[in-house]
């Protein structure tokens, strides 16, 4: 599995996934969220910043099923998920990760004709070093 190129500007991102939190960027002058992180707002032009926990729900924006040919790696798990998902506090945020059945659950482990956009999904933490926020349907 590829894992993500960090830079300064999105480090303490992943130091909160590594720790199970969702964390977005605000903006420290006039509370603007914003993904990806970067050192200065697009609103206001501040350079203060802080990092929210937000709730980790969301729906499913859009979504892929991709299919070989892929890289090695992910040939051999396709057909999987891929979904872009807006934040319930932040429609305007949206992440893109796998979706998956169940905490701990690999690749594939929702069938791709089980995915609808719009339907409600709650942030788990996987991948080789726990830290990669992916995304599984929230229960009724």
């Amino acid at each position: 599995m590829l894992t993500p190129v960090v830079d300064d500007d999105g480090a303490p991102f992943w130091e909160y996934a590594a720790r199970g939190e969702l964390r977005v960027q605000a903006c420290g002058g006039c509370g603007e969220l914003r993904f990806p992180p970067r050192p200065c707002c697009p609103r206001c032009q501040s350079f203060d910043g802080e990092w929210r926990r937000m709730s980790g729900r969301g729906r499913i924006w859009s979504y892929v099923v991709p299919h070989p040919p892929l890289l090695p790696d992910y040939a051999e798990r396709a057909p999987y998920g891929v979904v872009v998902v807006e934040l319930a506090e932040a429609p305007r945020i949206r992440l893109v990760g796998y979706l998956v059945g169940a905490p701990g659950a690999g690749l594939g482990s929702v069938p791709p004709d089980r995915m609808r956009i719009g339907a409600r999904v709650q942030v788990v933490f996987g991948g080789a070093d726990g830290a990669l926020p992916q995304w599984m349907p929230e229960r009724p």
